[in-house]
């Protein structure tokens, strides 16, 4: 926009005041935020959640749209060839953003950093360790050591093969020299219980599936992937500081928007979604989805991509490697 006024006055046309007051009154219309996955999922809880506020905040009506398909990949790609004016927005996810499209031969048809606008995060779940009870394991050395004595015998549980809790023992193991078995389930839950039902050894699970496991006392919880101690169990380590520096693993949704939105939209958009952070039925209910709240401004935001793109894209070409 900067650009556009610059180039009509040095041409000798004056902006119509008529004009930018119609550009400064977003929204005028209904705004839509597309969700990449089905109705009823947490993120799809997300996203209901977040129009509801923003609607209160901008008086103007806010649409749930579900696209799903392809892990994410469709809803995001639509949003990202959407037209750039302030009404359409995705509830993205990480691993459609910062992971699978770094995957060595997949095709998502959008680029996360040049067609896409980070807005500001709106929830992050850590990942908990978690380990069957019956294993001699109580720390993160003892799971390395043991792992290191038994190459090839421990199995781990995910939610999927591909998914974030697949790629963070992936990840695990390349920072450790360790050698697991993956045993990928349909959903993180039932990867948790076959942790109780002996199926498997271990899991790097996502927060909301380990918690009503570890509260209950049917797994033994070692450390938490975040770069922090997590609120819920803050005398459980990260992985970060006990055994691996910089290994920090969180899936996050965050509100994104077309590439080349005009500015002021984006800085108003994070300006509500940080208010809704604070909001305290927001984050009760987050809580209750073993979540967290986040103030994220779109700097931060888009720093955290480029450092979990960093961190992922190598893992990814070495995974490729591994297949030829």
């Amino acid at each position: 926009m900067k650009h556009l006024a610059s180039l009509m006055l040095t041409l000798g046309i004056a902006l119509a005041p008529s004009a930018v007051h119609a550009q400064d009154a977003w929204p005028t219309r209904a705004v839509t935020l597309i969700v990449p996955y089905g109705a009823g999922g947490y993120t799809d809880l997300i996203g209901r959640m977040t129009a509801s506020f923003v609607e209160k905040e901008l008086g103007k009506s806010v649409v749930v749209e579900n696209r799903v398909g392809g892990g994410g990949i469709v809803g995001t790609g639509a949003v990202a060839r959407s037209a750039p004016d302030g009404y359409t927005f995705c509830v993205c996810s990480v691993g459609a953003i910062s992971v699978v499209p770094f995957a060595q031969g997949q095709k998502v048809g959008y680029d996360p950093v040049r067609d896409l606008i980070p807005v500001s995060i709106l929830s992050t779940i850590s990942q908990a360790v978690v380990v069957k009870k019956a294993l001699p394991i109580n720390s993160m050395a003892d799971l390395v050591a043991h792992a290191k004595a038994n190459p090839g015998k421990l199995n781990y549980g995910s939610s999927g093969l591909a998914g974030l809790t697949h790629y963070a023992v992936e990840l695990f193991q390349s920072r450790t020299g360790t050698k697991m078995n993956h045993i990928p389930y349909k959903t993180g839950a039932q990867g948790v219980l076959a942790i109780v039902s002996g199926e498997v050894d271990f899991a790097f699970a996502n927060m909301t599936d380990a918690l009503p496991q570890i509260e209950a006392g049917t797994v033994r919880s070692l450390a938490v992937t975040s770069r922090g101690r997590s609120p819920y169990f803050p005398d459980l380590p990260s992985v970060h500081e006990s055994i691996s520096p910089e290994f920090v693993v969180e899936t996050w949704n965050g509100l994104m928007a077309p590439a080349k939105t005009p500015e002021r939209i984006v800085r108003r958009m994070s300006e509500v979604l940080m208010k809704m952070a604070d909001d305290p039925e927001v984050k009760k209910t987050m809580i209750k989805a073993g979540a967290n709240t986040v103030r994220t401004t779109p700097e931060a935001y888009a720093k955290q991509i480029q450092d979990e793109i960093a961190q992922w894209k190598p893992l990814l070409a070495e995974i490729a490697e591994k297949k030829h």
